[in-house]
């Protein structure tokens, strides 16, 4: 009887040993992957990470001309400004507190095509009934800030989200800016963030400007908007890019689009009136705004050429000191 107690005991002390190591185990492995998250937080996901360019399809699915558009107010414009800055300061708890307190979320996503980590700011009323359509950021966590590519008009320009998705992932230092809304959702034109100064949008583009950060906008147009070209490349009302347009063109045209060069010649669509290319020119800051013909963006193969060509650009900002 002894005996048979004896074993109960010693069985009993052996499980209890292998579940107290398979706790600390698995506490080990938590605090691991929490500390791989800027500020200690988790990064969200499942373990291969996510597809950044599914979350941006997922997100804009939702825009539509009857969705819906709520201007913000100027301390609104300010504050997350301001917010996105401390973010890149690596302020991260200051920003999240801030940006809670406006109603948007800040979580760590692991992109398993590029491997990067990324600080996603989205607007919490995306998923309500009237969403006020303020934006998303993504922004690389595993580099300095170095560079942007902007995306103003979402599902509006067809596939310029994921052309935005593709040009960050290709160099690093990125930093991703998607409107909130379709730019035909609000009154008159007050979702057109690519001419409205009064835009979450804008504000978040001018504190990158701020900061002296080269960025390229990409827009869309339809096929017979500027017949025999596939793209045009501009420099806005600026020439300080002028260089890196002449670079970029090269580029794409080494891939085999057609591309009419709005420094060179008179082009459609060439971005004078873009106010993000207005506050760029006045820091005397390289801007490049490009337009992609449908063609492009709605062919994988020619969209992957065409991320390809803007990558020789956004790769020497990321090295610039």
């Amino acid at each position: 009887m002894r005996a048979n107690r004896s074993r109960i005991i010693t069985i009993a002390t052996i499980l209890l040993v292998i579940a107290g190591l398979a706790g600390a185990a698995t506490a080990v492995l938590r605090a691991s992957h929490g500390s791989r998250a800027a500020g200690g937080d988790r990064a969200d996901g499942h373990a291969d990470g996510v597809d950044l360019a599914r979350v941006v399809a997922d997100y804009t699915s939702r825009f539509g001309p009857d969705r819906g558009y709520r201007p913000p107010t100027r301390d609104d414009r300010t504050r997350v400004a301001e917010a996105v800055g401390q973010l890149l300061d690596g302020r991260r708890g200051q920003a999240q507190q801030q940006l809670s307190q406006l109603d948007f979320t800040v979580r760590t996503l692991v992109d398993r095509v590029s491997g990067h980590r990324y600080a996603e700011i989205a607007d919490r009323t995306d998923d309500a009934v009237a969403p006020r359509g303020w934006g998303r950021m993504y922004v690389d966590l595993d580099h300095r800030a170095r560079w942007s590519v902007q995306v103003p008009h979402p599902v509006a320009d067809q596939g310029t989200e994921q052309l935005g998705v593709g040009v960050l992932r290709g160099s690093p230092g990125g930093i991703l800016v998607i409107a909130g809304a379709h730019r035909k959702a609000g009154r008159g034109d007050a979702a057109d963030v690519a001419h409205r100064r009064d835009t979450v949008f804008d504000a978040v583009c001018d504190e990158l400007a701020r900061r002296r950060l080269p960025g390229i906008q990409v827009h869309g147009f339809a096929d017979d908007s500027a017949p025999g070209y596939d793209v045009v490349a501009s420099t806005g009302r600026g020439s300080a890019g002028r260089d890196d347009g002449r670079r970029l063109a090269d580029a794409l045209r080494a891939k085999g689009f057609a591309v009419c060069r709005a420094w060179a010649r008179s082009c459609p669509l060439e971005g004078h009136e873009n106010v993000q290319g207005g506050r760029a020119d006045s820091e005397d800051l390289p801007f490049l705004h490009v337009e992609f013909a449908h063609a492009v963006r709605d062919d994988t193969t020619r969209m992957g050429r065409a991320v390809t060509a803007v990558d020789t650009v956004t790769a020497r900002w990321a090295r610039e000191p």
